[in-house]
């Protein structure tokens, strides 16, 4: 009886209850993705090619081993497409939406799973939230789908262009990077309806839900905005403008991406390039035509990704943002770690470089191991592991070739970088204790 006490539901941490729940949603996409009624051909799909999809999927990576368009039934392609909106909205939110619809009350321990889920600070006023955030998604993927729709009308008939922009609004606003044109976005380089479209609804799902909360809200300018919704704009802002520089002159002459586009395509493919590896996925220029300097330059916007409570995965914007506050006041001399004229709380520098250091080590082994299992470059594994950790979903090309022991180290990496790193340790770890013994503080030589 005890050992069924320990094991139950309701002992489960909030971490663990979250990693439970995105577990079977991805296990039941699995099924779902192996029944022949999925597939084009309607042979049905290897048991691990239909796990690496769903989890791909719920995990808003878009990481594919074969091609969404061609391979999938209209059936396959409904059920990816339901697994991104779950996987991006968060399982609690949906979850609540359920519960709403047929009136059961939300329980304490689930506005707690909730608030985990969504990376809120406070638990008052969750479920408000959660009604937001599924107003805000239906809205804006909404106008998203009808914009695209209007575009697509002129090169396709009224139903195959209405199902194209649901499918890729949906995508791009939960940062999933799954396409059913059959190569991306590829055809669309220099379509400026496409790519601001497709670039506009990744922005808003990679910002996170409550900074559009926040900035919705007239009466306030960017000075009275919390400090979280200041980092998230001001660094978000920063690394689309330096990842377009730094694009634009780096493939700038590489005819097998923008060399031979005119300078204003050349603009937008770098404003594109800028974006989408802030865990969305899509591409406009073939990825592994990229420079190795450029890919490598990619792998770091892929790793910082997106903004906490939002679509997207990586160690976020905040995180960064609060390392580079720690690094800041080393170098001025400061004590307080602070950021406009706020001082950031021990705890929060303590869990960002927790989350880091986490996160380097989990794509270390992963790509140290797959360095083995695999006889492709090293530049291209790290790449691969990269963006399955920031949920990214680009690739050079590898992604088809791996073995079964490269797809699941990418697999339990997809499902780490959507649960999150530090929330899959406390999963699996222990509960936090506080020790009776404080020990005397001794100094450290370092660096």
């Amino acid at each position: 009886m005890k050992l069924n006490d320990k094991f139950s539901l309701d002992n489960l941490t909030p971490a663990q209850f979250l990693s439970l729940g995105y577990l079977v949603v991805i296990l039941t996409g699995t099924i779902l993705l192996s029944l022949p009624i999925s597939t084009a051909s309607g042979v049905r799909m290897p048991f691990i090619d239909a796990l690496f999809t769903a989890t791909s999927a719920t995990a808003v990576t878009g990481l594919i081993v074969e091609n969404t368009k061609h391979f999938f039934s209209g059936f396959g392609q409904v059920v990816i497409l339901i697994l991104i909106q779950i996987g991006g909205l968060g399982i609690m939110s949906m979850s609540t939406l359920f519960a709403m619809i047929v009136g059961k009350k939300i329980t304490l321990r689930e506005r707690l799973v909730i608030k985990q889920d969504l990376d809120q600070f406070e638990l008052s006023g969750i479920i408000r939230l959660v009604r937001y955030v599924l107003f805000v998604t239906l809205v804006i993927e909404g106008l998203g789908a009808l914009i695209l729709f209007a575009r697509l009308i002129f090169d396709y008939a009224p139903l195959k262009a209405f199902y194209l922009a649901v499918f890729h609004s949906v995508s791009a606003f939960n940062n999933a990077g799954f396409d059913i044109f059959g190569n991306s976005l590829e055809n669309f380089t220099g379509d400026l309806t496409i790519n601001l479209v497709i670039s506009t609804l990744i922005i808003l799902g990679g910002i996170g839900f409550a900074v559009i909360a926040e900035m919705y809200k007239e009466e306030k300018r960017f000075k009275n905005y919390s400090l979280q919704t200041k980092l998230v704009l001001s660094i978000s802002g920063s690394l689309i403008l330096l990842g377009t520089i730094v694009t634009f002159f780096l493939e700038y002459s590489n005819p097998a991406t923008i060399g031979d586009l005119p300078l204003c395509g050349k603009a937008l493919a770098s404003y594109f390039l800028s974006i989408t590896p802030r865990t969305a996925g899509f591409n406009t220029v073939p990825t592994g035509s990229l420079h190795s300097t450029t890919l490598f330059f990619v792998i770091i916007l892929m790793f910082i990704g997106a903004s906490p409570g939002s679509t997207g995965g990586g160690i976020k914007t905040t995180t960064f943002g609060s390392v580079l506050a720690v690094v800041y006041a080393m170098m001025t001399g400061k004590e307080d770690i602070e950021a406009f004229k706020r001082r950031i709380p021990e705890d929060v520098i303590f869990k960002a470089l927790s989350i880091i250091i986490i996160s380097v080590l989990l794509i270390v082994v992963v790509t140290m191991t797959l360095t083995v299992t695999e006889k492709m470059s090293f530049l291209d594994l790290l790449f691969e592991t990269v963006s399955a950790f920031g949920t990214v979903g680009l690739s050079t090309g590898v992604t088809g070739k791996l073995s079964g022991i490269g797809k699941v180290l990418i697999i339990l990496t997809m499902f780490a970088g959507r649960v999150g790193p530090l929330t899959l340790f406390l999963a699996i770890g222990r509960k936090r204790i506080k020790g009776n013994i404080r020990y005397p503080e001794e100094k450290v030589l370092v660096g």
